[in-house]
């Protein structure tokens, strides 16, 4: 079925056209990735979505009924009090109503009265049918993947939460809600690697529609099945994986180009034999010619490709020393808070080096402490000799706010012609007037390409990139990628983005709970250990929810038991002793699934040389006790039915 259609749409802003000739479908179930270089449409395409513009030529048909969630709509938490209650939005009655159920199971153990569980068990039936455990183990589950604790949640109040928080609830609350639609607009920005992964798994099992906007390749790569790619003035679809979106652009470009090329040859034929017989005993035929040549509709120039990227390259003025960065005994703190402890390591020259780890373990401040820039606790830290390092700043602070374009490169070549200055920035994008901008006025985006302007002058042979590719396009990120892998010196590399630490890193330092475990692999290995982890985490979320129903059908049938007058039975003693059993056999196996869990979730296990293998056998392991404590959940289902039918009044 057909949700959202495009046919011919365009947008203009006063004189200036943004884009035109859009056409492409959505059905249910779709998943889109919107790319596209900065500027081009992609933010003004959700817009359209959601009805908060027109377009200005074109028509945009929904599905009736068709309800479109957008990010940006849920900043503003309402009446919500408590981080839960925000998460939850439209569902938040249930959390008022499972709130009454453990208030009554409460009362219960006072008031066992025909009524009152009369009442516990209608207000039960109807969470169950509304899908009260789903739906509250679904926030949890949501609030968990996005770095909270979902018990905590459901008293932390809405108005303590720092602004980076406020953007992983306003994302929990757009996961959790109901509509048709999801419209995420760079849903990865500023998550760590392990919450962009459980995102990631988490739209591939999702039944609804997703658009989204993202520069993370290996996010597109994971969870869309059509792209919409915005070039050229216009937005063409794409059916398919992002990698196969690759290919297809490169063949439509090739064969565009063919086109092109064909009809301008002919162009020129055709013109060729028109000036030779428009005025000989061939007038006829060339002016026949020249009628067919002037009615000919032409063909557009094809789009250019990679030509348009970055012109970014990385040289290196001196070679520098072998040992690059050494740190030994390092620790580092803020205030009383501990962010690395002991910390023994050496980058050395020509290494790619990932530094990965949690938002706000310390990754930036141990990069400000190689710089000197914050003070070591403990241990020492130093850059080696005839080292020269560029550093790019997440935050880009790097880049001067009261000067131009042009003064930022200025200032670095003050020696340099205006012809060179200009030509420089030209390889960034930036061209004739426009040079004289004020950084301020620029985009996140627009400033990111200065940084990177400034650094390329930098010619140092330690290139230092703290989240490179948080303001870039894909293009863009693609031409920095090709920069560093032809740089010959050495690379620190902070950053979230898979593909480009896939591609380039050489090993991987990862910051957690204060320590830094190296994996001389590379990130691959780090990837094996994740995958581990999140499995784990998966099997908890299920046995949690699980075990919710559990609990619940115990409380239910003590309850039960207790209102019972009639006397006891043979059978029901029996029935009593096959519960006790089952219930025994259930905690049993919860215990053993617990301390799988928790072993798997160790940070420790993975330091040992040992630790990946370790890991896989603790994973199978997990996998066969979770289907054992199902099969025993199963029993004790049966043998608590059996136990209630005597215990019925």
């Amino acid at each position: 079925m057909t949700l959202l259609s495009f046919s011919d749409v365009g947008v203009d802003f006063g004189a200036t056209t943004l884009f035109s000739g859009v056409t492409f479908t959505v059905a249910a179930g779709d998943r889109w990735g919107i790319v596209g270089r900065n500027g081009t449409g992609k933010t003004t395409l959700f817009r359209l979505l959601t009805g908060a513009m027109e377009p200005t030529r074109g028509a945009l048909a929904r599905q009736p009924g068709t309800r479109v969630s957008l990010l940006e709509q849920h900043r503003d938490f309402g009446d919500a009090e408590t981080v839960w209650e925000a998460a939850a939005g439209e569902l938040s009655a249930l959390l008022a109503l499972e709130r009454s159920l453990v208030e009554q199971a409460a009362a219960l153990a006072h008031d066992s009265s025909p009524e009152a569980l009369e009442r516990y068990g209608r207000d039960l039936e109807r969470f169950e049918h509304e899908g009260g455990y789903e739906v509250t183990s679904r926030i949890d589950a949501v609030l968990h993947g996005l770095g909270f604790d979902p018990a905590a949640a459901r008293a932390t109040p809405v108005a303590v939460l720092s602004g980076g928080e406020r953007g992983r609830l306003g994302l929990a609350r757009q996961l959790t809600s109901t509509a048709d639609v999801l419209l995420l607009d760079e849903p990865t920005n500023h998550l760590d690697l392990d919450t962009t992964a459980w995102l990631e798994s988490y739209l591939q099992t999702v039944d609804r529609t997703v658009l989204l906007v993202s520069h993370d390749r290996a996010f597109l790569a994971a969870t869309v099945d059509h792209i919409l790619h915005f070039e050229g003035g216009s937005a063409f679809p794409y059916t398919g994986t992002y990698k196969d979106f690759v290919i297809q652009r490169t063949e439509r470009r090739l064969a565009q180009q063919r086109a092109f090329d064909q009809q301008r040859k002919k162009i020129a034929r055709e013109s060729d034999y028109i000036a030779r017989n428009i005025a000989g005993q061939n007038s006829r035929q060339a002016k026949g010619r020249r009628k067919r040549l002037e009615r000919m509709p032409r063909l557009s120039a094809p789009i250019a490709g990679d030509d348009d990227a970055m012109a970014l390259r990385f040289d290196v003025h001196d070679r520098g020393g072998d040992r690059v960065v050494q740190a030994v005994g390092v620790s580092v703190k803020v205030g009383d808070r501990v962010l690395v402890e002991r910390f023994n390591g050496t980058l050395m020259r020509g290494d790619v080096l990932g530094l990965i780890g949690p938002n706000g373990a310390g990754k930036s401040t141990l990069i400000r402490a190689v710089f000197g820039e914050h003070p070591v606790a403990a241990g020492e830290l130093r850059i080696g000799n005839s080292i020269d390092a560029g550093w790019y700043r997440q935050d880009l602070s790097q880049v001067p706010l009261d000067r131009t374009i042009y003064g930022a490169i200025e200032d670095l070549r003050p020696t340099w012609e205006r012809r060179l200055i200009q030509g420089h920035l030209g390889r960034f994008g930036f061209s004739g007037d426009e040079v004289q901008r004020r950084v301020e006025t620029l985009s996140g985006g627009e400033r990111a390409r200065v940084a990177l302007a400034m650094l390329m002058l930098s010619r140092a042979n330690l290139l230092v990139l703290d989240e490179p590719t948080n303001h870039l396009d894909v293009e863009s990120i693609e031409a920095l990628e090709d920069a560093i892998d032809a740089y010959e010196g050495t690379v620190l590399l902070v950053s979230h983005d898979r593909e480009l630490l896939r591609a380039l890193t050489t090993k991987v330092w990862v910051l957690h709970d204060r320590h830094i475990t190296e994996y001389a692999d590379g990130f691959a290995e780090w990837e094996t250990v994740s995958a581990e982890r999140a499995h784990a985490a998966s099997v908890r979320a299920a046995e949690d929810e699980a075990l919710a129903r559990v609990q619940e059908r115990k409380r239910v049938a003590a309850r039960r038991e207790q209102a019972a007058t009639s006397d006891p039975r043979r059978e029901r003693r029996a029935a009593e002793r096959e519960l006790a059993d089952a219930e025994a056999g259930v905690e049993r196996l919860e215990r053993e699934v617990a301390a799988l869990t928790a072993a798997l979730e160790d940070p420790d296990l993975y330091t040992r040389p040992d630790g990946v293998a370790e890991a896989k056998r603790l994973g199978g392991d997990l996998d066969a006790r979770k289907r054992d404590l199902d099969a025993a959940l199963e029993r004790w289902t049966a043998a608590t039915e059996r136990a209630e039918a005597f215990s019925a009044p």
